[in-house]
């Protein structure tokens, strides 16, 4: 049962980062538009993502519920030395949905607090996944040091460094991106598409600079990225899949199909994902001195684990089916 729990995990991992990156993303490409583009961009985003922007978070609560119940140790260690950033995210998540939904339902839409309710939705919309990406680094970083004496070696150094904050700008590009892929399917004018075409190789530009600052960096804290992913055949396997995937996807993009690019972009961050979780698999938490924090050696009880991913697959066939026909009934009617 440990097997379905961890796949649980990173199937949740990876779907609130496609979906819920996608979001954040559309505050990114909001934060880049000019002036006079960016009610265009806020339409468009809007009908988006409007109708399922909070059923997103779900992904992030069953990862943080799996990691609560089925890994105690890992989770309470995770949020004791990078408590800083998570609480940064999650103020992140918070402020960029109150303002999402206040800059649309307000009853009083005032040219002030609209203002505000722009500034906050964007701004937030890049904080957010920065702190996630920091988060994500750190956890792989070696930089947690669970002997640390002092509060800046214990809970600062711990996730502000080079390496994590690479991370950081990369994960802020990748969401930018998959934004903008998706974006080019919902824009409804021959000039939106174009700006949105050129939004999206502008986050692609970002992500392969920011993805090399994250290789450098992981040379500079001794991190050895680079060997461990392509000295590992499946993390290889994904990082080429995820190249010719990105390839191919600017081909359909210049004859114009644009739904199925949307296909492509999420199996790209997919087997970037993949490429990063399966090299240091089953280690989710990477510590100073070399004690890796393993989700089998630090399991819950059995029973636990098994009550869990019971719980898991009923659930899903109880959630899945009604998201799947949320996201359904939406597009149905676009």
């Amino acid at each position: 049962m440990i097997f379905v729990v961890t796949a649980f995990l990173f199937s949740a991992i990876v779907l609130y980062f496609l979906l819920g990156g996608a979001d954040f993303g559309a505050g990114i490409i909001e934060l880049f538009t000019s002036q006079k583009n960016k009610q265009n961009t806020r339409q468009t985003s809007y009908h988006a993502i409007g109708p399922i922007w909070e059923a997103n978070h779900m992904w992030l609560i069953i990862a943080v519920v799996i990691m609560f119940v089925g890994f105690p140790v890992v989770y309470s260690t995770m949020c004791t030395y990078l408590h800083i950033p998570m609480l940064i995210m999650l103020l992140g998540i918070t402020a960029r949905g109150t303002a999402f939904a206040f800059r649309n339902y307000d009853a009083i839409k005032g040219a002030h607090t609209q203002k505000i309710y722009n500034r906050v939705f964007v701004y937030s919309s890049f904080v957010t996944p920065l702190f996630l990406g920091i988060i994500a680094g750190s956890a792989v970083s070696r930089q947690i040091d669970l002997h640390a004496t002092s509060f800046l070696d214990a809970y600062i150094f711990s996730w502000l460094n080079y390496f994590s904050v690479a991370v950081g700008l990369f994960t802020v590009a990748l969401s930018g991106y998959l934004a903008a892929i998706y974006l080019i399917g919902e824009a409804d004018n021959e000039h939106d598409v174009r700006r949105f075409i050129l939004k999206a190789r502008i986050m692609n530009i970002f992500a392969v600079v920011f993805g090399g600052l994250v290789f450098l960096a992981s040379e500079v804290e001794n991190i050895h990225l680079a060997r461990w992913i392509f000295g590992n055949p499946v993390s290889l396997t994904a990082v080429i899949a995820a190249s010719v995937s990105l390839a191919a996807s600017w081909i359909l993009i210049n004859k114009g199909k644009r739904k199925i690019i949307r296909i492509g972009a999420g199996f790209q961050v997919t087997m970037i994902l993949l490429a990063v979780g399966y090299m240091h698999w089953p280690y989710l938490l990477m510590v100073k001195g070399g004690q890796n924090l393993s989700l089998f050696a630090y399991q819950a009880p059995e029973k636990t684990i098994t009550d869990l991913g019971l719980g898991l697959l009923i659930g899903s066939l109880l959630i899945l089916p009604s998201l799947f026909y949320l996201y359904y009934s939406f597009q149905k009617n676009r």
